[in-house]
């Protein structure tokens, strides 16, 4: 595997009319481009992944794995905006010679899409055999499948959605209320917001979870009116987070991920979807109470070639994490049916 620095010099220009100049994407890519290029499978992490898919999708990418270096050509990019190498708040602003901080642009699933398709044409990559992203990741894969056309031939878009509901917007919101409710934020420190962020991340993860799973593993067997043991699992994971990211990329990319809609200014996401050529397969999970399965339904019955199959597990959200023999199946029932 290598892990490299794709630099864009000419920028981007953003759906919100800003530019934002000179920046980088972190990405790594494992496997060799066989002779007819169309080994190339793209994959797209979610809110706080980065671009080593082979440690946090260990079950589905590596060697004898569904997706085996030895086959494909396996890129993972780290969306702009993460903390992870790719430009980021924390990054110098090439026009003040200081961090961004506060004055990095928003940004939205169709900008992390249109960065990752300059890196595909720097990579000289003229086609993609399968783009899969969950979550966060499978918004930005849809988007980008509807701009690559006929240069895609499969998306696989897990537990993930059209457009943002209300619901998901919600979480987002009360998760930036925590930061904003920290003290620091608005210092203009790599650490601002950081206790904020703790908050948030405890927040975020009972909606990554269904109920039924924290009554499997985090009930308490004696009788308790203090000190519970949820309680302490949502402290850990808060301090973990915050440990390894940074309030300012857990700002943007919940920002982006609230933008999602593939079809704005497309005449509706039902229209938006009817012009995705490839074939895609919409993979939901029946407990996951932050992107439906209904939401991965509609994907799979508004695209001309669409699939739908579902993930079953207590662990609601995160089980696209962690079933990994259900995915194996369900992926190779899916190419076994689309082998042409």
């Amino acid at each position: 595997m290598t892990q490299e620095i794709f630099s864009c010099e000419e920028g981007l220009m953003l759906e919100s009319g800003e530019h934002l100049p000179h920046f980088q994407l972190s990405y790594t890519t494992q496997g060799q481009l066989n002779p007819d290029q169309d080994n190339v499978v793209w994959v797209l992490h979610a809110l706080t992944g980065d671009a080593n898919a082979h440690e946090w999708w260990s079950g589905l990418i590596g060697e004898d794995k569904f997706f085996d270096p030895s086959k494909y050509f396996i890129v993972c990019a780290n969306l702009l905006g993460s903390c992870y190498g790719s430009t980021q708040p924390l990054s110098i602003n090439p026009k003040t010679g200081e961090p961004y901080y506060y004055d990095f642009p928003n940004l939205t699933t169709r900008d992390l899409a249109a960065s990752f398709d300059l890196l595909r044409q720097y990579l000289g990559l003229g086609k993609i055999h399968t783009l899969i992203g969950g979550s966060l990741g499978g918004q930005v894969a849809l988007e980008w499948a509807y701009t690559l056309q006929r240069r895609l031939k499969h998306a696989i878009i897990v537990a993930s959605n059209a457009k943002a509901s209300p619901w998901i917007i919600g979480f987002n919101e009360s998760q930036r209320m925590a930061i904003e409710s920290d003290s620091t934020w608005g210092q203009r420190s790599t650490d601002a917001g950081k206790r904020g962020l703790e908050a948030a991340r405890a927040i975020g993860m009972l909606s990554y979870r269904h109920p039924q799973t924290f009554i499997h593993s985090q009930s308490d067997t004696e009788e308790k009116r203090d000190n519970f043991r949820i309680s302490s699992y949502l402290r850990y994971q808060g301090k973990k987070l915050a440990n390894r990211f940074n309030a300012f990329s857990y700002w943007v990319l919940s920002k982006a991920m609230d933008s999602h809609d593939v079809g704005r200014g497309r005449g509706g996401t039902v229209k938006a979807l009817s012009q995705i050529p490839c074939k895609v397969l919409a993979v939901g999970v029946d407990s996951d109470v932050l992107f439906t399965s209904e939401e991965s339904r509609f994907i799979s019955r508004n695209v001309p070639n669409g699939n739908y199959r579902e993930i079953h597990s207590i662990y609601g959200h995160d089980a696209f994490l962690i079933e990994f023999e259900q995915l194996n199946y369900i992926l190779t029932s899916f190419f076994l049916e689309n082998i042409n």
